[in-house]
């Protein structure tokens, strides 16, 4: 029995130590013969191309809300800018005197620092509407028969009498040259004379009055300074930006150009009245172009330059909204954002 047991032992000893080197083994073999191992062998794939006709997607289109930009008449394009930066009441393509300088969307140009962007200069002007042309009148010729002039006869003919010249006295001299001399006394013609028929001489006919020149209308024209800008644009010639006229610009700019004109006009008159500062103004235009919810956002100038402000909105003439505008816009109203700014070289 001793014996038995120790062969029993033995043998599941054997088995123990059999099992540990076994785990030993594979420990090893995990832990350090993964990194020796080479990588299997990537599987060869056919290379896939895909092609995309850039003729169907469409262009880009304007951004949502762009700003607005006014162009003028001298800059306006049949041909709209493959890039819509700005809105505007016309097109107009983009281009520069100077080098791009910058990263805005603008030309490169000197000028004075104004928080506004102004392309050029000129000076304002008032719309006027001009006279209209006068009909011409027709030319009327008027001829008047002259009675024969008659002349006395032998048996009429009066009398030469010898007169004599009354003495002239101091007060008469003063007064000479305001007297006329009378005619002199008409010849009688020898009796065996016949007299011709009267004559009368064709009269020219009256030159026809000329009508008056005729005096242009002129639009109005706000007054602008060129500022310095440092922009990106390449494309070489007079200061322009890219933008694309939409309804919503072109009836911007008849605002502006309405409550603008106003405001010239008083500023002209009352200049003397005002301070330098700006006055920063929020309105609504309703559909028949009637000035709602007019209010003062900020002034930093004084009474007088705030009060022609307001007047300007509400004397301004804005024609109504367009019809097919009216339901682009948030409860058919158009939303203005004015700032009026007078400086000191005014």
């Amino acid at each position: 029995m001793m014996e038995q047991k120790k062969e029993g032992r033995k043998v599941a000893l054997a088995i123990f130590v059999s099992l540990l080197l076994h785990f030993l083994v594979g420990f090893s073999l995990a832990a350090f013969g993964s990194s020796s191992a080479p990588p299997p062998p990537l599987e060869d794939k056919p290379v896939e191309l895909t092609i995309v006709d850039l003729s169907a997607t469409p262009p880009p289109s304007a951004p949502k809300d762009p700003p607005f930009m006014e162009t003028a008449p001298d800059k306006e394009s049949v041909e709209k800018p493959k890039e819509q930066t700005f809105e505007s009441n016309a097109n107009s393509l983009a281009a520069s005197t100077l080098p791009a300088t910058g990263d805005l969307p603008l030309p490169t140009q000197d000028g004075k620092e104004r928080p506004v962007v102004n392309l050029e200069t000129h000076d304002y002007s008032l719309p006027t509407d001009g006279s209209k042309p006068q009909p011409e009148r027709p030319a009327t010729v008027a001829t008047q028969e002259q009675p024969p002039q008659l002349r006395p006869r032998p048996s009429e003919a009066p009398a030469s009498t010898p007169t004599v010249a009354p003495a002239s006295t101091p007060e008469q001299e003063q007064y000479a040259l305001l007297k006329t001399s009378p005619p002199p006394p008409i010849k009688a013609p020898d009796e065996t004379e016949t007299s011709p028929p009267p004559t009368t001489a064709a009269s020219a006919p009256p030159a026809a009055p000329r009508p008056k020149p005729e005096l242009a209308a002129s639009n109005y024209q706000a007054q602008k300074e060129q500022t310095r800008i440092s922009g990106r644009l390449t494309t070489r010639g007079p200061s322009s930006v890219n933008a694309v006229g939409t309804p919503l610009g072109k009836y911007q700019k008849a605002v502006s150009d309405a409550i603008g004109s106003r405001w010239y006009y008083y500023m002209n008159k009352k200049m003397d009245l005002v301070s330098i500062g700006t006055a920063h103004l929020e309105a609504q235009v309703d559909a028949q172009g009637h000035v709602q919810n007019l209010r003062i956002v900020s002034n930093n100038a004084n009474e007088a330059f705030a009060n022609i402000c307001l007047q300007s909105f509400q004397e301004a003439h804005i024609p109504p909204i367009p019809p097919d505008l009216i339901g682009t816009l948030p409860e058919g109203r158009m939303p203005v954002d004015f700032s009026f700014t007078a400086y000191s070289n005014r």
